[in-house]
């Protein structure tokens, strides 16, 4: 704890004292580009990799970033996403994996989960990425599954996200854009996918998004 408290100390001298204009701008309200749903795991910071201010990300975070199909959300991340699009009207959702991910490495071995039992619960969510990797990609083993898993349950959620009237509204008018993305923690890349050719490939330019 002592930790967090030196860091928001230095927040306050340091950094708020230097963008005191942006921080009070805010009252005014927000107006985010950008819903991003990513994992909770701790090394996963969005604000910090994409350098975004306050203001700029409506960020809503959950284990191993699950979009419940929206016949099935009546919780938080249903009401997030819904006030997002239909309040904040985000012009991007983009669902972010990582890697690593303790949640996809669950999916994959349940019998890890057997004192969970809410973990066990939430990951029903990922149930056809379990599937998908079951049959289409038994073969693999290890890292490789797991590097799979994280990308195929991306593009699940983004399937899920297609289920909410108002996305699926909001994506034939060309208003709203939906982007998958998987983190590298490690080395910083991100990797995004192209629907054109059905690969994650490395986002270095703005031009890809």
């Amino acid at each position: 704890m002592q930790k967090l408290l030196h860091g928001l100390h230095k927040f306050r001298e340091h950094v708020f004292s230097s963008d005191r204009e942006l921080f009070e701008s805010l009252k005014a309200g927000q107006q985010p580009e950008a819903l991003f749903i990513t994992c909770s795991d701790s090394r996963v910071d969005p604000n910090l990799f994409l350098q975004a201010k306050p203001g700029d990300l409506f960020v809503l975070r959950n284990a191993g970033n699950l979009v419940p199909v929206y016949e099935e959300s009546n919780g938080g991340v249903g009401a997030t996403i819904e006030y997002a699009v239909v309040v904040l009207n985000v012009q991007h959702i983009v669902v972010c994996g990582h890697s690593h991910c303790g949640a996809m490495q669950g999916l994959l071995n349940p019998e890890t989960l057997q004192n969970l039992p809410l973990v066990r619960k939430w990951l029903k969510h990922a149930e056809t990425t379990r599937r998908l990797v079951e049959e289409k990609y038994n073969q693999l083993e290890g890292e490789a599954r797991l590097a799979t898993t994280i990308q195929e349950n991306v593009l699940v959620q983004l399937e899920n996200l297609r289920t909410y009237p108002y996305v699926a509204e909001r994506l034939e008018k060309g208003s709203l854009k939906l982007h998958g993305w998987v983190y590298k923690f490690e080395t910083g890349d991100v990797f995004c996918y192209d629907p054109a050719d059905g690969q994650f490939k490395p986002l270095v330019s703005p031009a890809q998004v």
